[in-house]
Formats: C-alpha cells, structure tokens, sequence
C-alpha cells in the first residue's frame, strides 16, 4: 500500500471521481457527497489531469475503462508529477486482468460488483475520514425564527 494514515485534521474530504459512465458518476457522487465529501467530477482523464491542475484533492477515485486516458495512464501520470493523495481504481477487470494496487499505482483496486458500494465507502472512509458535520448555525435554527417567538 502506498498511502500513510489520513487525519482529519489533514483532510478537507475534496474527493475527484473520474468516469465516462454520467449514471456512475451521479450514483457515487451523491453517496460520498451524503457523507460530507466534497465531489468533483471528471468525465476522463483527460479532465482530471487539468482539475487536478487547477485544484488540491485529497483523494482521487477513477473508473479503469476510459478513453483516451484510461485509469491506469491517469494514475501513472498523477504519480509522475508526485501526487501524494491516495487513489482508489474502480474496475469491472481487476480479477480477470489480475490488477492489484502494487501493480497499477492505486492504494486500493475494487472489482465493480454488488459489492462495489459498500467497498467503496469503506476504502473511502479508511482513506480519507469524512470531514466533522459542521453544527448547524444558530440564525438557521427554526428557534431563533422572530416570526415564532412568543411575544406575549
């Protein structure tokens, strides 16, 4: 594995998830994001090389199948220009084509199945603790709403 222990401290929970698949996308973006992550997302490799460019994250989640840059290429070229932040590789050919993290540059590989959710959001959580619920804030409170006070 490469990655070290995350603390929350660390982490602000800006997550970028890479797919071509728009229903994929949607599907993990609105999971991670009910866990208090932030989601960018990229529909290639291509994308995420410029978000990752313009944007720090702290952890990169990408689909194995893409064109032009598949997943592989994209976490070879992150590694090359020294991202540290973990990466998850999500494939539907990790056991036929044998992928492993100590082979494809990723922390963690998971086999698209009906597994894949809750594997998914146990690496994530291990990888990158979703940020504190921030409190909500005390003018937003319905008690503190001058139309329901008690004026008499």
């Amino acid at each position: 594995m490469r990655s070290g222990p995350f603390s929350r401290a660390h982490s602000s929970g800006t997550i970028l998830l890479v797919d071509d698949n728009k229903d994929g996308v949607i599907a993990r973006r609105s999971l991670l994001e009910e866990l208090g992550y932030q989601v960018v997302s990229a529909c290639c490799g291509q994308d995420a090389l410029q978000n990752i460019e313009q944007q720090k994250f702290d952890l990169v989640i990408t689909d194995f199948k893409m064109s032009p840059i598949n997943g592989l290429e994209l976490i070879a070229s992150l590694r090359e220009r020294d991202f540290k932040s973990p990466i998850i590789l999500l494939t539907g050919f990790a056991e036929s084509l044998g992928l492993r993290p100590d082979e494809t540059g990723a922390d963690v590989v998971i086999q698209k199945s009906s597994n894949e959710v809750a594997t998914l959001l146990r690496h994530t959580r291990r990888l990158l603790p979703p940020p504190a619920k921030r409190p909500a804030r005390s003018e937003d409170s319905p008690n503190n709403d001058p139309r329901r006070r008690n004026t008499g």
